[in-house]
């Protein structure tokens, strides 16, 4: 039993550090983006760029047609350089990071479309520029959706992580696979999943009860 404990705590450890730099990294990657996707909208925009916002598009659409597992294995290379290992928690950070920010560019980019058009209508009669626009009136307006769509992006790299386990990567996926399921132990198999689920109810309680009081304040 105290080995489980043990066993399960470091992988749990694991996870969590993968996820929260992940989430960090693809924030920074895929906010800037999604903002561009929405203002660039030939649409709806407010600095409507056609052909920047079809090129924005068509590389989100690319990134996130690709399997996670296949993405880990083509980013080996880039893994090493960065970290000096395509192996284990850290390297897992990078392809993580990089699967994740297209998804965060399409969740910043819906969220801020969500925002009523009047308020922008608004803020541009009183003189706005573009960048307070962006900064005063969308991204705060967003903010309950925002909240979601970060909360789902950290419920998915969750996911990503343990599937990442399959190739070496570590955490609560890496001991199902290597510790449970490889050496025939049920027990820590069902720990570490049992685990995960947990980290899942977690994560999207916080985050809806985060969501839920950013939009009574509106």
């Amino acid at each position: 039993m105290e080995q489980i404990v043990t066993l399960v705590g470091s992988a749990t450890l694991q996870t969590l550090a993968m996820v929260f730099l992940s989430t960090l990294f693809s924030l920074i990657l895929g906010f800037p983006l999604g903002i561009l996707l929405c203002v660039t909208d030939p649409v709806s925009g407010i600095m409507p760029k056609p052909v920047l916002n079809q090129v924005l598009s068509r590389i989100v659409n690319i990134l996130r047609s690709f399997p996670f597992i296949i993405l880990m294995i083509l980013l080996f290379p880039l893994s090493r350089i960065i970290v000096g290992t395509s192996i284990g928690t850290r390297a897992t950070i990078v392809p993580l990071s990089i699967a994740a920010a297209p998804f965060v560019a399409r969740i910043i980019e819906t969220s801020l479309k969500e925002v009523d058009p009047g308020v922008i209508q608004a803020a541009k009669a009183m003189g706005s520029t573009n960048m307070q626009i962006i900064v005063k009136v969308l991204v705060p307006e967003a903010m309950p959706s925002l909240v979601s769509g970060i909360t789902l992006t950290i419920i998915n790299l969750i996911g990503y992580s343990a599937m990442a386990g399959a190739i070496g990567g570590g955490g609560l996926g890496d001991l199902a696979i290597r510790y449970g399921y490889q050496r025939f132990r049920t027990d820590i198999m069902v720990a570490a999943v049992v685990v995960i689920l947990v980290l899942v109810e977690v994560i999207q309680f916080i985050g809806t009860k985060i969501s839920s009081r950013l939009m009574a304040k509106r």
